[in-house]
């Protein structure tokens, strides 16, 4: 059944609340109380569109779960421009590493409704590695793919600790010995990756969504 505007704006609108608290907040320490407040709206309208606290989640959790936007750059420009995305996403203001990794910790591994988003998240962007290095013809697309991946993974807990944009450029430089390994050129280092380290987080800097990888 498709919404009238006016609802489907409202929808949008708790959506887009929720989003920002439980990603800022944290899932557990926002109430639907404290969304409908910000929304403006009752409880009662906010579960006229979302029945229970538990939908919100998953909503929000699927509305993280953006794919990769096909481009034409060759699968090692695209594999390494993961970690350049990835590195100012670390240095914007709202940063607060992984949404779906932190679901997961809030609210357990028990939660299999969330655990399920998170694994098919995590698993779509370890095809969207292996896709491209089967293109790039490696001896062992799947394994390679799952090593990129930690590599992401990784460098946003080292981000998260010490607060360093740069963690994001070592990873790649962690990539380009992994793609070398597997016979893959990379044309070396980046110009400026020895010079001075990347600024970390500053509160003027514009929120914004974290790397979607």
């Amino acid at each position: 059944m498709t919404l009238r505007p006016e609802k489907q704006n409202m929808k949008e609108r708790i959506l887009e609340t929720a989003d920002r608290l439980f990603y800022l907040r944290g899932i557990r320490a926002v109430g639907v109380d404290t969304i409908a407040a910000e929304v403006g709206i009752s409880k009662r309208t906010l579960y006229n569109h979302f029945p229970s606290k538990d939908e919100l989640i998953a909503t929000y959790l699927q509305g993280r779960f953006n794919k990769a936007p096909p481009s034409d750059k060759p699968p090692i420009e695209q594999i390494l421009g993961t970690f350049d995305r990835l590195e100012r996403g670390f240095a914007s203001k709202g940063f607060r590493g992984c949404p779906f990794v932190n679901a997961v910790a809030e609210l357990g591994s028990e939660d299999k409704s969330v655990k399920k988003i998170a694994i098919a998240f995590k698993e779509s962007r370890r095809i969207w590695f292996r896709d491209l290095l089967l293109k790039l013809d490696v001896p062992d697309p799947e394994g390679l793919a799952t090593q990129l991946t930690l590599l992401v993974d990784g460098s946003i807990a080292q981000d998260l600790v010490r607060d360093d944009p740069s963690m994001a450029r070592a990873a790649k430089e962690a990539a380009r010995v992994l793609l070398g390994n597997a016979g893959v050129g990379t044309g070396g280092r980046d110009r400026g990756d020895t010079s001075k380290p990347a600024k970390k987080r500053s509160s003027s800097r514009r929120t914004r969504r974290p790397p979607e990888l």
